[in-house]
């Protein structure tokens, strides 16, 4: 019987490999693009970034260290060169496949970094699977810029799994509104109406505001913004802003909501402060036809009647007035029910001058109908209102 020599021993003691066969490996030297295992066969195992990961630019000496155990599929048993060729990513791939299923069939909530923003959707890695979320499943809203989410971990289900298409498409969108169905509930079991609740500025429009007030978006009608007049609620809240509102009404799912709160009312001390025969300043807030409405202040607008801002007569106010300007008149009439308050610069005048003014007044007003001034005021706060 022969003798085995050396080298041929040496083979025997070698284990032999197949393409596709899982085996484990030792680090024995990494470099950023590659890694170098000693696999027990007669020549090492090379395993390249590109078959570690799916991830691009990816530097091995962060990930790998010399020693490392690593189990590994083999790719090619010999490249040519008499290299064998490693693979992690498809052996992984592989793994996460399963994990994905059973992810599926289960209903699993997985977690994920978005690696990708696509012009679609987002893209995440999940056991080296790669994983779309269309742009229509990523939120309950329309979010024309994705660029936010790069980079962040985000939660979501597996809503279709085919893996002979290698198509796997996750879905954030149901667990979103499946959270804020059950903040809604949660919130209308604890609001009521009369309630001062805090809240989010979640979008500004021409009309009003919307609150998040957890699972439920309020309106902050303009109207409902300051005891004041309020032009533009854009130059008022910001996106982001937290306030303390107060829950007016609640109708089905709708909220209303209001900053009008009772002890910052200005009615209600207005009986005495703005009693008939007090002289008070303000600032003409607007102008009509009939007369220019004086703020008082914030809340409480006045009318100075056209008949009332001079002695001679004027044709309108915008001929003797301009918006901002300020001007001392006396109050004439106070309709407390009706939150309705007349002035008259002319009533400030002394009584000579007056009954002069007064006189003029007739002869050259000889054929002008007497005005209702409730009748102005109601039809002025009709064209405020359809505005």
């Amino acid at each position: 019987m022969s003798e085995l020599t050396f080298e041929q021993m040496l083979e025997e003691s070698l284990k032999t490999i197949h393409t596709g066969e899982v085996i484990e490996g030792t680090v024995i030297d990494v470099k950023p693009d590659e890694a170098i295992l000693n696999i027990g066969y007669k020549s090492d195992g090379i395993l390249t970034s590109n078959e570690y990961t799916n991830e691009p630019n990816v530097d091995l000496t962060t990930i790998i260290k010399s020693g490392d155990k690593m189990e590994v599929k083999v790719l090619k048993v010999n490249d040519g060169e008499g290299q064998v060729l490693l693979t992690y990513k498809r052996l992984a791939a592989d793994r996460g496949n399963k994990r994905i299923e059973e992810a599926f069939n289960n209903r699993e909530v997985l977690t994920a970094k978005v690696s990708q923003v696509l012009d679609g959707g987002l893209s995440v890695v999940v056991d080296e699977v790669r994983i779309f979320i269309p742009a229509s499943l990523v939120s309950d809203i329309y979010e024309k810029d994705l660029s936010k989410y790069a980079g962040q971990d985000i939660e979501f289900v597996i809503s279709e799994y085919n893996p002979k298409r290698r198509r796997y498409i996750g879905d954030r969108k149901q667990l979103i509104v499946a959270k804020k169905a059950e903040m809604q509930k949660e919130l209308f079991e604890r609001i009521s109406v009369g309630d001062v609740v805090e809240g989010t500025v979640k979008n500004v429009t021409d009309f009003g505001a919307f609150i998040d007030l957890g699972g439920v978006d309020g309106l902050l009608h303009i109207s409902e913004m300051s005891w004041g007049r309020v032009e533009n609620p854009k130059k008022v809240f910001k996106v982001g802003e937290v306030l303390k509102v107060l829950i007016k009404d609640i109708d089905g799912s709708k909220v209303a909501l209001s900053l009008k709160f009772d002890d910052s009312n200005p009615w209600k001390n207005a009986a005495e402060k703005y009693a008939v025969g007090t002289e008070v300043t303000g600032r003409v807030a607007r102008m009509t036809d009939f007369g220019a409405f004086v703020e008082l202040e914030p809340g409480i607008d006045a009318l100075l009647h056209v008949s009332q801002i001079a002695k001679e007569h004027i044709e309108k106010p915008s001929d003797a007035l301009s918006v901002g300007q300020e001007v001392t008149a006396k109050v004439v009439d106070f309709n407390e029910e009706g939150r309705k308050i007349s002035l008259s610069i002319k009533a400030l005048l002394a009584p000579e001058a007056k009954e002069q003014a007064d006189t003029a007044a007739e002869d050259n007003d000889a054929d002008v109908v007497s005005v209702d001034i409730d009748a102005v005021i109601a039809k002025q706060e009709a064209e405020d209102a359809a505005e």
